[in-house]
């Protein structure tokens, strides 16, 4: 599966923004979607993911309750939905997919264990 993150740009503090990761390749319901971000000098973080079909998805506690993640298999897109910006949130950030058509949650997503990487895109939030 190949993916394509988009939708970043610059912001002020406050807004929202909403990430989109493309996906091209058979069985994207299949694949467990995850948002990671690296700001500069920083180590990559973990933002959150979002399982195969049905699962309810999972939140980093630096995003919980200001992001949102969810998914269209029709469109073989997911989504990030980023409210109440803050500067701290400026990176790059990046979609991820790991096949796992039966997990709902694997803790080494959020160690960075998925399979297949995109292209980031930057999001700039100003104060």
């Amino acid at each position: 599966v190949q993916l394509q993150a988009s939708g970043g740009g610059l912001v002020q503090a406050g807004v929202s923004l909403t990430l989109s990761c493309a996906a091209s390749g058979r069985s994207f319901r299949d694949y467990a979607i995850g948002w990671f971000r690296q700001a500069p000098g920083k180590e990559r973080e973990f933002v959150g993911a979002i399982g195969s079909s049905g699962s309810a998805p999972h939140y980093a506690g630096s995003v919980k309750g200001r992001f949102t993640i969810s998914r269209d298999n029709a469109e073989n897109t997911v989504y990030l939905q980023m409210n109440s910006l803050k500067p701290e949130d400026t990176a790059v950030y990046y979609c991820a997919a790991d096949y796992n058509p039966f997990t709902s949650w694997s803790s080494r997503w959020e160690e960075g264990g998925m399979h297949y990487w995109g292209k980031g895109t930057q999001v700039t939030v100003s104060s």
